[in-house]
């Protein structure tokens, strides 16, 4: 009982050593904290499997714990070329050779952040603070996975950025798998520039050189071929014109001459119809005239033809020939010179007998 009572007597002690002892911790606003016990009476030592929470105080023994603290924001790790860019000073790019043989150099910028909650598993087994993290571990990977990813590719497929951000994808993959398990998140890998040996570099300018001139030609030659095809347009824009004026000349001559031929085709059926009506008369007449009044119609015509007219009779004696007398001498003889005569008109002399 003695024994007891001192030692909860020397843990109340302890205790309040402790407690009289405690400094602060504080979390930033995007900061987790872990805690190692030292030394403890109850529980176990070590690093405490809990991350403490961003923006808060905590109150811990100094002598008895330890106290580290990671950041949860988004942070970048941009291996360059470039002098005046990238984590370190000089040339820190990676070197490789593409899948045909060409060698390369290529500008990786990694954007990674920690999982808050696993903070007390990177302290315990990766680092102490994020510069270790950075350096000693997301480096390291970040410089070995993507040259043997991106070494599968040809030095032609450097060129297609679709290449390139499909094989930025597969790293990106691929370090998630190694770095996931130590609390760390790739959110992307990105390629900034890329460039070739000398040598090859001076056939790739060549290159573009010749493929510069060739698209200067290309375009000259399109520039042509529309300039060719703007006169073909321009000469079926003539040749329609032309074929609508022939048109329209060809409608306009086509309905004078329908017309034309309307008229003339009224007309013939009018002088037809006419001729029609004029026979059926005539026919009418020859009817009327070969019945038993047709003698007495036509006495009654010569009647009417003659009424007021002066008959001359000439004397058909033998001897006279009207084929050898000239009629209209007789006439005017027997008509015309004795119009304004009393006397009797003497009868024309006997032609004399030509001997025939």
């Amino acid at each position: 009982m003695n024994r007891n009572t001192a030692l909860i007597g020397g843990c109340l002690l302890t205790a309040a050593v402790v407690l009289s002892g405690c400094v602060p911790r504080s979390t930033g606003p995007t900061e987790v904290g872990v805690r190692t016990v030292k030394f403890t009476v109850f529980g176990n030592k070590g690093v405490e499997d809990k991350a403490y929470p961003p923006g808060a105080t905590y109150f811990f023994a100094p002598f008895l714990s330890d106290w580290h603290t990671f950041d949860t924001r988004l942070n970048t790790l941009d291996m360059s070329n470039a002098a005046n860019r990238g984590d370190r000073m000089g040339r820190d790019d990676l070197l490789f050779k593409t899948v045909d043989g060409n060698d390369i150099s290529l500008d990786i910028v990694l954007s990674w952040r920690i999982d808050p909650a696993k903070a007390p598993t990177i302290l315990q087994e990766v680092a102490t603070n994020m510069d270790e993290l950075k350096d000693n571990i997301i480096r390291t990977v970040t410089r070995s996975k993507p040259r043997d990813i991106f070494g599968e590719l040809d030095t032609e497929d450097f060129y297609l950025a679709d290449k390139r951000s499909e094989k930025a994808d597969e790293a990106k993959a691929e370090l998630n798998k190694i770095l996931e398990p130590l609390g760390v998140i790739v959110e992307r890998v990105g390629t900034s520039d890329y460039r070739f040996g000398p040598e090859y570099q001076k056939a790739i300018e060549d290159r573009k050189v010749a493929q510069q001139r060739a698209e200067k030609a290309k375009s000259t030659t399109r520039a042509t071929e529309q300039k060719f095809l703007a006169s073909v347009e321009e000469a079926k824009g003539e040749v329609a014109k032309m074929k609508a004026e022939a048109d329209g000349t060809f409608e306009q001559a086509k309905i004078k001459a329908d017309a034309a031929f309307k008229k003339e085709e009224k007309q013939a059926e009018a002088v037809r119809l006419e001729g029609q009506a004029e026979a059926a008369g005539i026919r009418k007449m020859n009817e009327a005239l070969a019945g038993s009044g047709g003698e007495s119609v036509v006495k009654l015509a010569v009647a009417e033809a003659i009424q007021g007219k002066k008959i001359v009779l000439v004397p058909m004696g033998e001897g006279f020939d009207v084929r050898s007398t000239n009629v209209n001498d007789l006439l005017k003889m027997y008509g015309m010179g004795a119009l304004g005569k009393s006397a009797d008109v003497k009868p024309p002399e006997k032609p004399k007998d030509s001997g025939k």
